[in-house]
């Protein structure tokens, strides 16, 4: 978890008025003790008004809000369809993010009923859309953390193949996931379908970026193909749909 997002979420939970332990605080956010007192450190010296002291505990007696945000009914109805689709088809971790996110941003959409269906929007995801999800959180995961990722990958001729990957991007095309990696068998980009991932994990390693191996390289090499550029050509990634 970010720091920014451990911040957010330690605001949230000392919010409710209620004295919280930092030893209870380590063990919601899953670290230290030590890490709990910075961050408490941090939030007050940034104007968060949170109460107590090590030893005692933390609360939060005034209320703490986002800036204001005026939003147009157009990009209410941005946000409710974006929403409301990645409950449908995305991972469980981004389901429920997208629905406490939705919460949030409904309470202060006075007088609007809060389904996407009031606003116009009828959503029927098929049972594809949902497959293949099951390693999404470890993707998005290691693509933050910039970890390798070995998978157990087959393709649409059902040839199986165990890979060694640096995991970029993911993709969503309508019906399938992709994500976008540099491949360390084939030394080359690669784009694998996610549903066709059987297994996946983190080696252990890392990795920074290189020139060549980055995902704006791989775009820089979609555009050479589009524009017609031989040089770029590639016909081993034939799996999935590109940009």
């Amino acid at each position: 978890m970010r720091r920014s997002e451990r911040l957010s979420d330690l605001i949230d939970i000392v919010r409710d008025g209620r004295l919280h332990r930092a030893r209870d605080l380590a063990d919601q956010l899953e670290v230290c003790e030590r890490t709990i007192y910075r961050d408490i450190d941090t939030l007050v010296a940034n104007g968060v008004p949170i109460e107590g002291e090590r030893g005692v505990g933390y609360l939060l007696r005034e209320p703490v809000f986002l800036p204001p945000l005026a939003l147009s009914v157009t990009e209410l109805e941005a946000l409710s369809l974006g929403m409301s689709l990645v409950q449908e088809i995305a991972d469980p971790e981004l389901q429920a993010a997208a629905k406490t996110l939705h919460t949030k941003i409904a309470s202060h959409a006075p007088n609007r009923k809060k389904t996407p269906e009031a606003w116009g929007f009828g959503l029927y995801a098929f049972e594809r859309l949902r497959s293949g999800l099951t390693h999404m959180p470890v993707l998005r995961s290691a693509i933050r953390a910039k970890a390798k990722l070995e998978i157990a990958y087959r393709s649409l001729d059902e040839t199986t193949s165990t890979r060694i990957i640096r995991p970029l991007q993911t993709d969503y095309w309508g019906k399938v996931w992709t994500l976008t990696s540099w491949c360390e068998l084939r030394l080359d980009f690669r784009a694998f379908r996610v549903d066709r991932i059987t297994s996946c994990r983190e080696t252990g390693g890392s990795f920074q970026n290189e020139p060549g191996k980055r995902i704006e390289d791989y775009f820089a090499r979609v555009k050479g193909e589009m524009d017609g550029d031989s040089n770029h050509a590639d016909p081993d990634i034939n799996d999935v749909p590109r940009p």
